[in-house]
């Protein structure tokens, strides 16, 4: 998935450790600090706060309406500084109600190969 599908929710689940309904960010470009990358990546996150907060999760998916929150970005690079800038003033936000966003970069180098569909 990309940044500029801001409706669709890439993957979500249960992290086992903490109880947290985790929703995924996938992130497969280079982060490049430009503007339009920038406003996909707030749009994109608006619209998994929007999609948790206001009650569409719980119309559609109950059994993890009453959960706390995580936001993951799984990227394929590392963050530029103005991707992270970013990123820490929508955690400062975001962490008022109890929600954590956090980056996770692949290991590339344990990429399954072409074509396995794990990311």
């Amino acid at each position: 998935m990309s940044l500029e599908k801001a409706n669709v929710i890439d993957a979500m689940g249960i992290e086992e450790s903490s109880g947290r309904l985790v929703m995924v960010i996938r992130q497969d470009e280079a982060w490049t600090g430009a503007k339009r990358q920038l406003f996909q990546l707030q749009e994109k996150l608006n619209a998994y706060l929007s999609f948790a907060l206001d009650g569409e999760l719980a119309d559609t998916a109950p059994q993890f309406a009453d959960r706390p929150l995580a936001l993951l970005i799984e990227s394929a690079t590392q963050p530029d500084s103005l991707t992270l800038h970013l990123l820490g003033r929508i955690r400062e936000q975001i962490a008022f109600q109890d929600i954590t966003l956090d980056v996770h970069v692949r290991d590339t180098a344990k990429d399954c190969g072409p074509g396995c569909g794990c990311h």
